[in-house]
């Protein structure tokens, strides 16, 4: 593609590359100018314009977009996605309902490295999304691209990006209490957790409150007819053998991991029982704010394995925005009595 001023008996046929306002309107950039449009810019005085100017094996930016899109989501109704029209050489990729976004990242990496016009911009990997929303972006940032370039990026980023639905639909909610316990704490949780499972899609089928005893935490688990089970207990978990992490063992359960590397959300444990997951929440999850329990929540309800190895990963990023109802904040206010 060649850019720059040329005489105007040069420009028919060009891409107009910057609005240029005339006395009767304005010539808008990007379109193509035609022998009408030269004649208004002449009457207007002007002896040259700035245009871009295609070359034979150029693929104009509209035209670019929607090929790399179609490659990128050639199965919209399977990858969970809506394919934009293409515009001003941009082509939207929105999620058609809830789940996780799934990007090949060294894929999405090797296309950004081919041309520097040639760009797709994703959320990151494993961020929720809902119907609706902006996933992922591609823009041709020239007014063409060469097709060489365009095929190459086609072809190394081919179904780089999809949307993982949510696989399990319900959960039961195991909530206990310890004497003196306020009831709205019960209350308030049972409402962060049902709000966290309907931006899912989920439907909290049961909520049952016990005793904060490892007898009655199994009795609860064994009866729970959710695909998930979900237990928020009114003292906080501390150790791998305390009432909660036991009452799972006692109703035939397994503890595959206690604690995260994720804050707030420390105090989380994850297990199974039979086929389905577990998950200890962490006092945290009272609040509607992000916290740990949401990354595990929402992989496990997509089907993905939550196990060692992926919660120590969540380490890198998992410093997150304090919560005022922390009972102890991780920085004082006098931090001279630190």
């Amino acid at each position: 593609m060649r850019f720059g001023q040329v005489p105007l008996d040069q420009a028919e046929g060009a891409i107009l590359a910057h609005s240029v306002p005339l006395a009767d309107g304005r010539l808008r950039k990007g379109m193509v100018l035609g022998s009408a449009d030269i004649a208004r810019l002449a009457a207007a005085g002007l002896a040259e314009v700035t245009v871009a100017r295609l070359d034979p094996d150029d693929v104009p930016e509209d035209e670019a977009a929607a090929r790399l899109a179609a490659a990128l989501v050639p199965d919209p109704a399977g990858q969970g996605l809506a394919v934009s029209a293409a515009f001003t050489g941009r082509v939207n990729l929105n999620a058609t309902g809830p789940g996780l976004a799934d990007v090949d990242a060294a894929a999405i990496h090797a296309l950004n490295r081919i041309h520097p016009a040639i760009t797709l911009a994703t959320l990151a990997p494993l961020t929720r999304v809902t119907a609706g929303v902006l996933t992922g972006t591609v823009k041709i940032i020239a007014y063409a691209v060469p097709a060489a370039a365009l095929t190459q990026a086609c072809n190394v980023a081919r179904s780089a990006i999809r949307v993982l639905p949510v696989r399990r639909r319900t959960a039961s909610l195991i909530l206990t209490e310890v004497p003196g316990m306020d009831a709205k704490l019960a209350a308030k949780g049972a409402k962060a957790v049902e709000a966290r499972l309907s931006a899912l899609g989920m439907a909290l089928v049961q909520t049952v409150t016990v005793a904060h005893q490892t007898a009655a935490v199994a009795n609860a688990l064994r009866a729970a007819t959710g695909e998930m089970l979900l237990i928020l207990t009114g003292s906080a978990t501390s150790d791998l053998f305390d009432t909660a992490p036991e009452g799972l063992r006692r109703a035939g359960g397994t503890v595959t991991r206690f604690g995260m590397p994720v804050d707030p959300g420390n105090l989380l444990f994850v297990g199974q029982l039979g086929d389905r997951p577990v998950i200890g929440l962490p006092g945290c999850a009272r609040s509607p704010a992000l916290n740990g329990a949401d990354w595990v929540l929402e992989r496990l309800a997509c089907g993905l394995t939550v196990g060692d190895e992926e919660i120590a990963a969540m380490g890198v990023g998992g410093l997150l925005k304090e919560i005022p109802t922390r009972p102890q904040a991780r920085e004082p206010k006098d931090k001279s009595r630190a």
